[in-house]
Order: C-alpha cells, then structure tokens, then sequence
C-alpha cells in the first residue's frame, strides 16, 4: 500500500512542480510521474534531515520541501529534454 501512497504523492508533486515552473515544458505526463515519485522520496528525506519527519497533524514542511524539489527536478529534466535534437 505504501508504493500506492508514493506514486500517487508522486503524481500530485510532479504536477505541482510543473504548475509551479514557468513556461512550458516539453516533458510527457509519465515523466512528470517519475520526477514526482523521485521529489517526494529525495524531499522526505531532506525533512528527516532537518528534523522534521515526523510532525502532528499534516507534515506541511515536508510536502513544501518534495514540491521544491520537484520544480527544480522538472527544471532540470525539461531542460535536458530541450537539449535533444530529434530526426
């Protein structure tokens, strides 16, 4: 049940990254997905690091943390999709 938790954070995170972002990006849904799975465990893992795992009530702090790693993420990865050259 907890991958079903993560990829659903996962997807809710990889959107926001991307509402959060200026512009547009050429980065498909699935991707989007897979940056938020990844923003989400690498922002988890920040909040533990500052101490802030766990929280009463809605960890907030935490969900702010993986939702600026997710528009750095989307950043990123936008970026590099936008380097390639296509045929």
């Amino acid at each position: 049940m907890e991958i079903i938790g993560l990829i659903i954070a996962g997807i809710i995170i990889g959107a926001l990254g991307r509402l959060f972002l200026p512009g547009q990006q050429d980065v498909p849904w699935w991707l989007h997905i897979i940056v938020g799975v990844v923003a989400v465990q690498i922002g988890y893992w920040i909040a533990a690091a500052l101490g802030v795992e766990e929280t009463a009530g809605i960890d907030w702090l935490r969900w702010i943390i993986s939702i600026i790693v997710a528009v750095i993420a989307v950043y990123f990865v936008a970026r590099l999709r936008a380097g390639r050259t296509t045929t």
